[in-house]
């Protein structure tokens, strides 16, 4: 795979080399409370979170407020609702950004979002916000990209539904306008999305054809495609983050609780330390085991001059004995020494 270039996140380089970068996404899961949303940012950050995500926009800025049938749901967890209703109730206050950052900051943890027009842009960048995610379903808002790539700030895109040429338009326009640092999370655009659905394979493609730092935006309802995923490059990892499955809220249901999240951080982490380099050498856990591997043992007393019959010698455990390649060698060579049973063999037991 190519080299996938670093960037920075608040101070926070993310590159393959560095241990994943794990993002909590808030979404709708605040469940119409500001104080609900600040416990899920201190949630996020005790589980190990090093960023949280949020959304913002408003039902007006994302959608019409129409019930004509191109704007209703049908199937899945939002049957019968209309975008804009949907969006009414998912989407995070304009007035709760600023104190939502604030406290972010005061705990320590970095805080961005996924803006949904040039409006939610202006008011992130009144926040300082250190960087932005173009969601999914943005991807082929190449003018919003543009505006947004026109902040500066480090960009995460995410290619759910995208095709590869749609996602190097949209990388090409993010590149056009200003973006110097952009990654990219594979995803898939299920709620909830079968892990069969996600063709992990497509990641180490993605950083040969695009060159980009890689990511996974996860849709699974468990851990195992987000830490396989980091096996295969992926450098970030997102996912929807609750306090309760069971909470009710539209995304409630495919996101992960606290205890799950903080499972989450330490699997990805885990999976990449034991990534590791390229190594055939011993490893320290493996030094006091040495010892037991298997070497020549004497298993019968013979005598000075003796010559050393098959019956006499064995590949046993422990391994202070000659290597056990060396057994062809020892039969029918003559014993300069005495030797005991349950012995090792050592080359200074053997006449020349």
């Amino acid at each position: 795979m190519k080299q996938q270039p670093a960037i920075m996140i608040d101070g926070r380089r993310i590159a393959p080399d560095e241990s994943p970068y794990v993002i909590a996404e808030l979404s709708a899961n605040h469940g119409g409370s500001l104080d609900k949303a600040l416990r899920l940012v201190d949630a996020a950050k005790t589980a190990g979170a090093d960023a949280v995500k949020l959304q913002t926009y408003r039902p007006d800025t994302i959608t019409l407020d129409s019930d004509a049938e191109p704007f209703r749901i049908h199937g899945g967890l939002w049957d019968g609702r209309t975008l804009y209703e949907l969006y009414e109730e998912a989407h995070t206050p304009w007035e709760w950004h600023k104190p939502l950052f604030d406290h972010a900051r005061e705990l320590g943890i970095t805080m961005f979002s996924s803006p949904f027009d040039r409006s939610a842009v202006d008011l992130l960048e009144d926040l300082n916000a250190p960087a932005y995610k173009i969601a999914s379903f943005e991807a082929v808002d190449l003018p919003l990209i543009r505006y947004v790539a026109g902040t500066g700030k480090p960009m995460i895109l995410s290619t759910g539904m995208a095709d590869a040429d749609e996602i190097q338009e949209a990388i090409d326009a993010a590149r056009d306008s200003g973006c110097r640092q952009l990654a990219v999370l594979h995803c898939v655009s299920g709620y909830p999305a079968p892990a069969a659905d996600y063709k992990l394979r497509t990641i180490p493609d993605m950083i040969d054809r695009f060159g980009l730092v890689t990511g996974l935006s996860d849709h699974t309802l468990d851990n195992a495609t987000a830490i396989a995923s980091v096996a295969l490059g992926a450098a970030l990892v997102e996912k929807h983050f609750t306090l309760d499955r069971e909470g009710g809220g539209p995304d409630d249901s495919f996101s992960l609780e606290p205890a799950q999240f903080e499972a989450l951080c330490r699997g990805v982490r885990t999976a990449w330390q034991a990534l590791g380099e390229i190594d055939y050498g011993r490893k320290s856990s493996e030094s006091g085991n040495v010892q037991f591997r298997r070497s020549l043992y004497f298993v019968k007393a013979l005598k000075a001059g003796d010559v050393i019959g098959s019956d006499a010698i064995r590949s046993v455990r422990p391994g202070h004995g000659l290597p056990p390649k060396h057994l062809d060698r020892v039969i029918g060579r003559k014993l300069a020494r005495s030797v005991c049973a349950n012995t090792p063999v050592s080359w200074e037991d053997l006449a020349p």
